[in-house]
């Protein structure tokens, strides 16, 4: 099959930039021919205000180019990753004028919030998720704090839902999980037109050891990742048991401040992806605090993969990928105390640690395999290709 990958790329590299780099590695060297579209936000550096909210509502430079490339490659399937900021729903008009049809990853909650997010000041936030128009996103300035950024990105959305670009021109999408296709659902996505394909692990890092005497913590140093709650369950936690930190972000100045208090926490900042996975293989647990509604939690898979149990929120996507009890424990978003107490409860019995080491690790090759994430990926592609003949656009498979 050909395959035309669409992404706009983030200026600070993060889980879908690199979904996207899998998920071509993964079609290549399955036999599937890939041609490439991609933007970067870096591009959007000295870009006015004007210019720079009319390419996020559509991007004309965009459509052109597309339609260039889509008529000298034919592609079967447009598949999109990233459209925002400079790709824009462009990419799906240009996508239904040469009747290709389209399949778009859903791995944030762009088209549900202007923050794509779902979360304001600190707390889960769903005023957006049923309206029309995001008027409550644009009152409270939630894409970077300001009110005509925010208002450019609900325009895109509203012009977007005027269009019925969902209907018309994106043939299937897709989740990491079923907690954000729940959320789609309700925000107005046709239920039948999403399928669920989580993310997965390119290659098999293989197991760790387990035996580093730590925790660790890896991803976006920011408040919906939940940093306040677990520097304070450390605070909380009597136990001789480190604590290390990977990655990097707005409260990275926070978390050193409190590692220079407590000799038990080691900030690392931001590693090479080997040395991630490594790290992680050698901990007793990892722990992934958010407040936010996750739509996954890539990392969670890659401790699943090193077999190294995951102590998470019970909110989101991670409340529905880790089993309470078997592949790592669940406490109560934001408490603190609560964190703690199961950090402590997962250390203290060393017989269950090595029951759920072997569960999570089995959790990874029942379900986050580069294998079986192709086979569904291509069930996708089928259904996309099924979903634009049953609608009258003539299309096939080369």
């Amino acid at each position: 099959m050909k395959i035309l990958l669409c992404h706009n790329y983030y200026r600070q590299r993060g889980g879908e930039d690199q979904s996207f780099d899998d998920e071509a590695r993964l079609l290549e060297s399955n036999g599937q021919e890939v041609i490439y579209y991609t933007r970067h936000n870096d591009d959007t550096r000295g870009m006015n205000r004007w210019t720079l909210a009319t390419r996020i509502i559509r991007n004309r430079e965009t459509y052109g180019e597309l339609r260039r490339i889509i008529r000298r490659h034919r592609p079967d399937v447009l598949h999109c990753t990233n459209t925002f900021l400079l790709l824009s729903p462009a990419v799906y008009d240009a996508a239904r004028q040469e009747r290709v049809p389209v399949v778009q990853a859903l791995r944030n909650y762009r088209l549900l919030c202007p923050a794509a997010i779902l979360m304001r000041d600190g707390q889960v936030c769903e005023d957006c998720l049923r309206r029309k128009v995001p008027w409550p996103g644009i009152r409270h300035a939630c894409y970077r704090n300001s009110r005509l950024a925010t208002a450019a990105v609900a325009a895109m959305l509203c012009f977007d839902r005027w269009r019925k670009s969902r209907a018309s021109a994106v043939s299937m999408y897709y989740t990491p999980s079923e907690f954000a296709r729940g959320k789609f659902i309700e925000g107005g996505f046709p239920a039948e037109r999403i399928a669920v394909k989580p993310n997965f692990i390119a290659s098999d890092p293989g197991v760790g050891s387990g035996r580093g005497g730590y925790a660790v913590f890896v991803g976006r140093l920011s408040k919906e990742k939940g940093i306040d709650t677990l520097l304070a369950a450390w605070s909380r936690l009597k136990e001789p048991l480190s604590l290390k930190i990977i990655g990097n972000g707005p409260l990275e100045e926070q978390v050193r401040r409190a590692a220079a208090t407590d000799d038990r926490i080691e900030v690392l900042g931001a590693r090479p992806i080997g040395e991630v996975l490594s790290v992680i293989g050698d901990a007793i647990c990892l722990v992934m605090p958010s407040v936010c509604y996750e739509t996954f939690g890539r990392v969670i898979a890659e401790a699943f993969a090193k077999g190294t149990p995951v102590v998470a929120s019970r909110l989101g996507a991670p409340a529905e990928l880790v089993a309470d009890g078997e592949t790592g424990l669940l406490f109560e978003p934001g408490d603190a105390d609560n964190l703690a107490l199961k950090v402590r409860q997962l250390t203290r019995d060393g017989d269950a640690l090595t029951a759920m080491r072997k569960a999570a690790r089995h959790e990874y090759e029942q379900k986050f395999t580069a294998e079986s994430n192709h086979d569904g990926l291509m069930a996708i592609y089928r259904q996309a290709l099924a979903a634009a003949n049953s609608n009258g656009d003539m299309v096939s498979v080369q």
